[in-house]
C-alpha cells in the first residue's frame, strides 16, 4: 500500500486533483511525510534531500504526489481537525501532552478555566484561530513553547486581565501563531512558557566562561 497523498483541505475540490496548483499547505504535507519516512529508515539522507528539494520547488499536486507514492500510507501526518468547540461551565478543561492542535477553537467559559499546553502539541500549521467568549469567572491559560506568538490585538476586552508573556525571544522563528478574536467579560487570559519543576530549581546555574 502506498503513501498516496490527499490535497490539503481548502486547496482542492473533490475529483482529479493532479493538475492543480499545490499550496503551501500540501507542500509541508509533503516534507513532514519524508522526514518521518527518513527517520523509519525508508529513504537515504541523500534522498532526503533530493526529495526535500522537489517537495520545497513543486508546483502542482502531480509533483507533490510522486515524491511519496513509494511510500507506505502509515507515514501520513495525521490531519488536524478544522474546528473545535469548548463549551464549559462550572468546571475545568485541560488540552495537555502530545493532543492535536486544530485550526480553529471556539471557546466558552462561565465559571471554568480551559488550559491548552501545547509544550508537547502536535502542531501541523502556522495559525490557529481561536475565538472566546470568557464570562464571569472564566479563564483561559495557554501554556506555550519557542516559536509559539500569541496574538490579542482584535480580542474586544470588558473586564478582566490579559497576560502575555513571550516563551522566546524576538529572533525565533514563529512555528505556530495563535490568534485570539471575540470578548473577554469578566475572565482573564494568560500565556505563558511552562513553570520549572522543582528539580530545575535546584540544578545550579551553568558555569560562565572566564575571560583571559
Amino acid at each position: 500500500m502506498t503513501g498516496e497523498l490527499e490535497p490539503a483541505e481548502g486547496s482542492a475540490g473533490e475529483g482529479t486533483t493532479r493538475g492543480l496548483r499545490a499550496s503551501d499547505l500540501d507542500r509541508d504535507q509533503v516534507v513532514e511525510i519524508l522526514q518521518v519516512a527518513a527517520g523509519d529508515g525508508r529513504i537515504t539522507a541523500a534522498e532526503l534531500d533530493e526529495r526535500l528539494d522537489a517537495a520545497l520547488s513543486a508546483r502542482t499536486f502531480d509533483d507533490l504526489a510522486s515524491l511519496t507514492a513509494d511510500l507506505p500510507s502509515e507515514g501520513m501526518p495525521p490531519r488536524a481537525r478544522d474546528l473545535v468547540r469548548i463549551d464549559q461551565r462550572f468546571g475545568d478543561v485541560t488540552r495537555t501532552g502530545r493532543w492535536l492542535v486544530p485550526r480553529r477553537m471556539e471557546i466558552r467559559l462561565t465559571f471554568g478555566e480551559a488550559k491548552l499546553d501545547f509544550t508537547d502539541a502536535m502542531i501541523t500549521h502556522n495559525t490557529l484561530h481561536i475565538d472566546v467568549d470568557l464570562r464571569i469567572g472564566g479563564n483561559l491559560i495557554l501554556v506555550t513553547r519557542p516559536g509559539i506568538e500569541v496574538d490579542t490585538d482584535q480580542l474586544e476586552r470588558g473586564s478582566g486581565d490579559v497576560k502575555i508573556r513571550p516563551a522566546s525571544g524576538p529572533d525565533t522563528p514563529v512555528t505556530l501563531r495563535v490568534q485570539l478574536t471575540g470578548r473577554s467579560r469578566g475572565g482573564d487570559i494568560i500565556a505563558r512558557p511552562p513553570r520549572r519543576r522543582f528539580s530545575e530549581w535546584l540544578r545550579p546555574p551553568a558555569p560562565r566562561g572566564i575571560g583571559r
